[in-house]
């Protein structure tokens, strides 16, 4: 069976940010975006150099009971950046229906700044619930 993940946008992001989806046949997962409130999109959210910070989704999802979605880094932004998420992978469970934010931390050497972009990955798993 696979797993219908309903993904909602909170009333203030940006419907011009792409809800999660896979980007290839292949992928393994589907691709989330930061999407910014109103007051920080023209300047986009900047990590230093070993800072943590959860970068805000503009979504809320729905999870069936059973499965769980895992947040998994992105490996590009990573060998590239530094970009990756400290507790990997993230678990968001079944029955949270709150704000979906995702804690990144920049193990670069250099500042980073993420607007609309590709932070993470989701994937649904079955086990949790």
């Amino acid at each position: 069976m696979t797993p219908v993940i309903q993904a909602l946008r909170e009333d203030w992001a940006d419907p011009a940010i792409a809800l999660p989806s896979y980007e290839t046949a292949g992928a393994a997962g589907a691709d989330i975006r930061a999407n910014l409130p109103p007051e920080e999109r023209e300047g986009g959210v900047t990590l230093a150099p070993l800072e943590r910070r959860i970068v805000p989704t503009g979504l809320r999802v729905a999870i069936p009971e059973g499965f769980e979605m895992q947040i998994r880094p992105r490996s590009g932004l990573a060998l590239k950046h530094g970009i990756t998420l400290p507790n990997t992978p993230g678990t968001i469970d079944s029955d949270y229906r709150g704000p979906l934010g995702v804690l990144l931390i920049n193990l670069g050497t250099e500042p980073y700044t993420s607007g609309g972009s590709g932070i993470c990955w989701g994937r649904p798993r079955r086990g949790a619930g």
